[in-house]
């Protein structure tokens, strides 16, 4: 690889001095946590996905955590979700004290195949925590057609998948809306849009909504903003058991201005994996992602699938050495030490591919920054790396 050239990232975060400036209005304001500019980047993210509520939170796990725990999820249930996703998913619900129940996934769109979930459904079972993988939303409606057949509560991780959308009722509504009962997402630098990490909570219930704020501030009866704002002096409660989830003002503000970037990012990122789409579509043996018709991705991630005759490792490394960053498959929770001690309702038996998945696709670079050569690049690298 030539001196000059430079290499290729994995993911880039679109960021300039907005937000620069954004965090220096919060850092000169005084108020630099859970603030003015959180409340304002929650209405924005609100309107934006069409929610009735938006709360924002530490970081996405956090936020997977306390949608769990308002759904009622406590010692001893069960959570039916994949093992095919970022291990947070399923640290999450044990950190409610309940076990994951895994699900296998759909070889191309990557996420929760749905007619898998009524099969593993049974009385200790108290929600399904669903993904929205690399941005690709799932198939909500069958998910949601199952589950309130047994009046469970679908929680949608959408990590990822801040402006990707679904066709519902012949309208195509954001991911985040929700469609389920309560939408995840996450602000770390890997996805859409950041604010160096956070994570946000949407939700139509308000008593939920209410039971979010309470918990990500210790279970404080009254909030900062209420008490610094009151004409007389307020003594505060902690009624409940509550967490420090919460996200700051720095963070919010720049999150507000990621947020007017986001259609063109959208946009963007959609064209590149068109280009992708067309230009890898007759190299032979390598399958590409598929978008069903009722969704459309933000890509978050895109993730090839390799010939048979391929090692995953060593195209990986071959793509390293030109300069270019990938990354395997999407983990499987199940097959790491932390998931091999407890007797879990669906084995790995059940996982054909969600394993292979992890082991036979790759993702390739992709980021609103990247240019055509960039693109290039990787495309001609890819193809001679899958000619073996």
């Amino acid at each position: 690889m030539s001196e000059q050239m430079q290499n290729i990232p994995i993911a880039k975060p679109w960021m300039g001095e907005a937000e620069a400036d954004a965090a220096k209005r919060a850092i000169l304001s005084g108020w630099v946590t859970q603030g003015p500019e959180v409340a304002a980047f929650e209405q924005e993210f609100a309107t934006y996905v069409g929610a009735k509520s938006a709360c924002a939170v530490s970081n996405c796990t956090t936020a997977l955590h306390l949608a769990l725990l308002a759904v009622g999820v406590k010692p001893g249930d069960e959570v039916i979700t994949v093992s095919h996703s970022y291990i947070a998913t399923a640290n999450s619900i044990r950190y409610c004290g309940a076990l994951p129940v895994f699900v296998d996934i759909e070889p191309h769109t990557y996420n929760i195949n749905p007619t898998l979930i009524e099969a593993v459904v049974s009385d200790r079972t108290r929600a399904i925590l669903v993904v929205h993988q690399m941005g690709m939303p799932c198939d909500l409606k069958a998910i949601v057609e199952v589950t309130r057949r047994y009046n469970l509560p679908v929680i949608e991780d959408a990590a990822c998948a801040i402006g990707s959308e679904i066709l519902w009722n012949g309208e195509w509504e954001k991911i985040g809306k929700p469609h389920g009962d309560i939408a995840c997402f996450s602000f770390h630098p890997r996805k859409v849009i950041t604010t160096g990490d956070g994570g946000m909570l949407t939700t139509s219930n308000p008593e939920w909504d209410k039971q979010f704020r309470l918990w990500r501030q210790h279970g404080m009866s009254v909030s900062d903003t209420v008490r610094h704002g009151a004409k007389q002096v307020i003594f505060e409660t902690y009624p409940m058991l509550g967490y420090n989830y919460r996200m700051t003002d720095i963070q919010a503000a720049v999150g507000r201005e990621q947020l007017k970037r986001l259609p063109e990012i959208v946009a963007r990122r959609r064209l590149l994996a068109e280009q992708y789409r067309e230009k890898l579509a007759d190299v032979r043996g390598l399958k590409l992602p598929t978008e069903p018709v009722w969704a459309r991705s933000n890509w978050q991630g895109y993730c090839v699938r390799l010939p048979e005759e391929c090692d995953q490792k060593q195209v990986m490394q071959t793509m390293l050495d030109a300069g270019i960053s990938t990354r395997r498959g999407i983990m499987c929770a199940h097959r790491e030490a932390a998931y091999q001690i407890e007797a879990w309702s669906c084995g790995s038996d059940r996982l054909i591919e969600s394993e292979q998945a992890q082991d036979r696709t790759l993702v390739l670079p992709l980021f609103h920054q990247m240019t055509e050569e960039e693109q290039e690049r990787a495309i001609a690298v890819l193809t001679t790396a899958c000619q073996v």
